[in-house]
């Protein structure tokens, strides 16, 4: 039996995540404080490779809370790449620095390394990293750039939880690393962050900006001003049960993006992502580019024809040098232009069986013919 209309994502939820969270209900803690808490932090960081994890209220807060933590603030810049979500961006003007943007590379559609190079001047600060699609970016070479300049490298790894580097995983490739746990992301609370170090005073900063500002031995004393960036215990009992389920989540979509690329590559018109020597893809989203460099308008045809066969697709990222409130923004991005223009994301989750997939190929080939008689 199949469904009329697949939604790009889907939360894997189970038995485990009510029973934590009935838990969590029942026991009072329901706020910022309790044991649920203390336990993701611990066993989150433990995961990532790293010392200290300090959980947030969504992943845009934790960019924000650990750039506020190094000293990020007006006057400073702040490289990052021209194609992401609109968060990691906004994370350095709240900080009253400037973004500086560089394009992405084709061989991994992660901020250019070369780039980033020529783009350090006096003013700069810190390097954010993205690990677009769940591919990590590359931390060898940008970690080694840094040193030189004495830069903060932060990996904003918000849809490559358990990708590796190298046999490195996601979470410890960087000075920081921040991780959402919204709704789609392969582990999720409804909404959650997280901010993963090995730097202890970077830590305690982070969790004093976390709570007010409020000074951790002195209740209701406050020396700095902070933000209320806190993470609920009901919302860390969520993220307990599905750091516990990870492996089998993983897996499965792991396999979900297998069939995809295994049974569209060879469709005209598709072309899926590109995957370097060394790294171990998180699966978050299967993403292709829809026809080749340079071709404008197939790529929306796709969706449209998609929508209407009951398939939810999400297009890339528009560039943020693109969008009005970094519209001033100087510099070419000819690689981010040419995937914001082609790339499609096609439905990724853990829920989906066999059936389902077979269903959803059958109808992007379906779609692929339509769309390539009009071409």
């Amino acid at each position: 039996m199949t469904i009329d209309r697949y939604p790009v994502a889907r939360p894997a939820l189970s038995e485990l995540e009510e029973r934590y969270l009935l838990d969590a209900y029942r026991s009072g803690w329901i706020s910022s404080q309790g044991p649920y808490l203390r336990k993701f932090e611990e066993q989150f960081a433990q995961r990532c490779g790293s010392t200290a994890a300090v959980a947030t209220g969504n992943g845009t807060v934790a960019l924000h809370l650990v750039l506020a933590a190094a000293g990020i603030g007006p006057g400073d810049e702040v490289i990052v790449p021209a194609l992401t979500y609109i968060a990691t961006a906004n994370s350095v003007t709240y900080c009253g620095a400037r973004p500086i943007f560089v394009d992405v590379s084709p061989q991994s559609w992660c901020i250019d390394v070369d780039q980033v190079a020529s783009a350090i001047g006096p003013r700069t600060r810190a390097v954010v990293a993205v690990d677009l699609y769940g591919h990590p970016a590359d931390y060898t070479a940008l970690r080694a750039l840094c040193a030189r300049h004495g830069l903060f490298l932060v990996a904003d790894a918000a849809e490559s939880f358990g990708a590796r580097l190298n046999d490195q995983v996601s979470g410890s490739l960087a000075d920081a690393t921040t991780f959402s746990f919204f709704g789609n992301k392969i582990i999720t609370a409804g909404e959650g962050g997280c901010v993963t170090t090995s730097d202890p005073a970077l830590a305690d900063r982070m969790r004093l900006l976390r709570n007010q500002g409020m000074d951790p031995h002195r209740r209701y004393f406050f020396p700095v001003i902070g933000y209320n960036y806190r993470l609920t215990n009901l919302a860390a009992a969520l993220l307990c049960a599905q750091l516990e389920r990870a492996d089998e989540i993983i897996a499965r979509r792991d396999t979900v993006i297998a069939t995809y690329e295994r049974e569209l590559t060879a469709q005209p018109l598709m072309n899926p992502q590109p995957v370097l020597p060394g790294v171990q893809r998180a699966p978050w989203m299967a993403s292709f580019l829809v026809g080749q460099p340079g071709a404008n308008g197939l790529r929306d045809e796709l969706i449209r024809r998609l929508e209407a066969l009951g398939i939810e697709t999400r297009p890339f990222f528009v560039p943020i040098p693109h969008l009005p409130p970094y519209a001033r923004a100087s510099g070419e991005y000819p690689i981010t232009l040419d995937l914001a223009r082609r790339g499609i994301n096609l439905p990724t989750y853990a829920e989906l069986s066999d059936i389902d997939l077979k269903v959803i190929v059958d109808r992007v080939r379906s779609a692929l013919v339509q769309v390539a008689g009009r071409s």
